[in-house]
């Protein structure tokens, strides 16, 4: 019975543990997506002249990756792991959340804002899935601002309506990392084919090295969310009571 408990002990994954890990990933991420952005600007709008159109391509993914994945995971991880009082969780995850819909949405404003005009640059699965997922960020967001920040809905509503509240956020956060990982092909492919990029350097492993970092975020992310809070005081039972018995 007693070494049962150990294994399960040894195997329970620390919140805290967890925490510091995903944080860590959003830094490498933030770090690859800025070292990319600056050092290989050309890379962004090769065959521009204006220096306009050059800085709206650099806004995009570090509006999009820093401003809407990273942020928005946060307050994900800020609203289930904060210390503190429910209001205060539900104040910092709204103004974290808010922050990330700004950026989504300016970050598609840059990537659209060219003499072409918007329907030259809505042709790829990349654009069709940032235009859903933003859409459905905002309803999101907007549908939690009703639903748990207004004061006039009944608990029994905001009861009902929490499963869905959970469900889209997290599917909507997922998304959003699908959508930069397509968004990081479509670039690399895109360089590769025309030369300007080799497969073998680089800036290449830049680019790979962000998706991979982006998909190992998203996944600590959603587990951190679905992680029961009790576990933590769990693993702290289960090794006292070792301790004693020992």
């Amino acid at each position: 019975m007693a070494s049962a408990t150990a294994v399960e002990s040894s195997l329970s994954l620390s919140p805290f543990s967890l925490l510091v890990l995903a944080r860590l990933s959003a830094s490498i991420v933030a770090l690859l997506v800025l070292t990319w952005a600056l050092h290989f600007k050309t890379s962004f709008h090769p065959t521009s002249s204006s220096q306009e159109d050059l800085i709206y391509a650099v806004l995009h993914p570090l509006l999009m990756v820093i401003g809407f994945i990273l942020i928005s995971g946060e307050a994900i991880l800020v609203h289930r792991w904060l210390p503190g009082s429910r209001n205060l969780k539900k104040s910092v995850h709204l103004c974290l959340q808010g922050l990330a819909l700004a950026c989504g949405i300016f970050g598609i404003w840059t990537k659209f804002h060219s003499r072409d005009g918007i329907v030259a640059n809505f042709y790829s699965l990349h654009s069709w899935m940032g235009i859903i997922c933003v859409s459905l960020f905002g309803a999101q967001w907007l549908m939690g601002f009703l639903s748990f920040w207004h004061r006039g809905e009944v608990r029994m509503t905001r009861i009902r309506i929490l499963p869905w509240h959970v469900f889209l956020g997290l599917y909507t956060y997922g998304l959003a990392v699908a959508t930069a990982e397509t968004g990081l092909l479509e670039k690399l492919t895109f360089l590769q084919t025309n030369g300007a990029v080799q497969k073998r350097c680089t800036e290449s492993m830049i680019v790979n090295g962000m998706g991979l970092g982006l998909a190992l975020l998203s996944g600590m992310v959603i587990f951190a969310a679905v992680l029961p809070k009790h576990q933590m005081s769990y693993s702290k039972t289960v090794y006292s009571s070792n301790k004693l018995r020992s």
